[in-house]
């Protein structure tokens, strides 16, 4: 039996209940709340929500965290199990369940509460089955189970949410149910660290996956066209143009406004996710020319204009500024034109290559143009991308190929100097 004579779990068959939810307020003071199934919101949580806004965190910070407290609070519900008696035993049949348990189909809102069986399922085609390369970018396809970076972190949203309940005494917690790895090699934190390199805490949490190392992927030349050329508007071409121009990341540009584009200066002015600095970004003359296509085009639908106002708006009416979400679909629907699944970041990848791949560009201007904090995060653009490797590989067998077609000529041996020999044996100097 285990601690506190809980009997053994059937974690094969275990099911995570859809009760509770993460509600969005709207509300700048509390912008998300967690919920449990009767509506009410969870003390715990709300406070640990309100600590995050404090230290100036991104009002999308609780939304992220939320969304892993709230799976490990439906597991926590459906075991009748209180937030702070919760120990280790629950942490580890938790985080063993995200491991090797498939993820939780939801149901369209459209379709609950109906006969599963007149439900439509999405035609086949060539869709590829979940977690497979896809051929065209080499990227997996999201697949069954979750990934290690989404336990990854959930593992460390729900230690640091006990650390910071433990450091209040919140309740009748005595313990974190997500140790850290107290090992023996543990011990002593960086025993073997050298004092010339960058020092970097090696402990880790107990039941923390191992995340793969995942190379930035780049969107090549005649694939971006091809993406280009199945945008149905204006305004997703200069999105698209603004995006592998500056570097920006998709929900960067979408804060940007009318007044922000700046044609005679070639610049667009940004509020970067981190820091919430506004901050100028040089981009193309081409995607300013698009950018005017599409204003022309919306001012003369009706809508908004101002220098304060957003500047990328839907395309229909009622007019309502642009989302992350809208943006996000618009770049998958021409993916599916190509049978890819590059992401809106993946072009923000592809900027960064190309500023790195110019001799004259210093790296610590790329720096600064990303909104990174450290120039060494540039290291990751070091490691060669697939496409390299591939196109390194077949340059290696082409030149093979040559070389034993036609051979280089043997060198022949030069003759040697009659006086030299003369005078190495003994003979005449004349």
């Amino acid at each position: 039996m285990p601690a506190e004579g809980r009997p053994v779990r059937d974690l094969k068959s275990f099911v995570l209940p859809e009760i509770g939810e993460l509600w969005e307020t709207g509300d700048p003071w509390e912008p998300y709340q967690l919920l449990d199934p009767y509506g009410q919101a969870v003390l715990p949580a709300a406070v640990f929500f309100k600590d995050l806004m404090t230290a100036d965190s991104s009002p999308l910070t609780p939304r992220s965290y939320g969304m892993d407290l709230l799976r490990w609070w439906r597991f926590l519900w459906a075991y009748d199990i209180e937030w702070d008696r919760a120990v280790r035993e629950d942490a580890r049949d938790f985080m063993l369940w995200m491991k090797l348990a498939d993820k939780p189909v939801r149901v369209h809102w459209r379709y609950r509460g109906k006969d599963t069986a007149k439900i439509p399922t999405p035609a086949q085609g060539n869709r590829l089955a979940p977690g497979t390369p896809n051929p065209v970018t080499g990227k997996h396809t999201v697949g069954r189970k979750y990934a290690p970076t989404t336990r990854a972190h959930c593992e460390t949203v729900l230690r640091s949410f006990y650390d910071f309940h433990l450091a209040r005494n919140s309740g009748s917690l005595l313990v974190n149910p997500f140790p850290l790895v107290r090992g023996r090699r543990y011990v002593r934190a960086n025993a073997h660290h050298n004092p010339e390199g960058e020092h970097r805490n090696q402990r880790t949490g107990l039941y923390r996956p191992k995340i793969p190392k995942q190379v930035p992927r780049r969107i090549p030349e005649d694939k971006f066209t091809e993406v280009f050329a199945g945008l149905r508007s204006h305004r997703d071409r200069a999105l698209l143009a603004f995006w592998v121009a500056t570097g920006a990341r998709a929900e960067e540009l979408l804060t940007a406004t009318q007044g922000g584009a700046i044609v005679g200066q070639q610049t667009i002015g940004v509020t970067r996710k981190g820091t919430r600095d506004y901050q100028e970004l040089p981009a193309t003359p081409d995607a300013f020319i698009w950018l005017r296509l599409y204003q022309e085009e919306a001012w003369n639908k009706g809508v908004p204009r101002g220098r304060r106002q957003p500047l990328w708006w839907t395309l229909r009416r009622p007019w309502r500024p642009l989302e992350y979400d809208a943006a996000r679909m618009m770049f998958n629907r021409a993916n599916d034109l190509l049978g890819a699944n590059w992401t809106l970041h993946d072009l923000r990848h592809t900027a960064t290559f190309l500023m790195l791949d110019d001799p004259s560009m210093p790296p610590v201007y790329v720096q600064h143009i990303l909104g990174h904090k450290y120039l060494s995060t540039l290291d990751i653009y070091n490691r060669p991308t697939r496409d390299d490797v591939i196109a390194a590989g077949l340059a290696h067998h082409a030149r093979q190929r040559k070389l034993r077609e036609s051979p280089p000529p043997i060198p022949t041996a030069p003759a040697y100097d009659p006086k030299s020999l003369n005078v190495l044996f003994g003979g005449p100097l004349t």
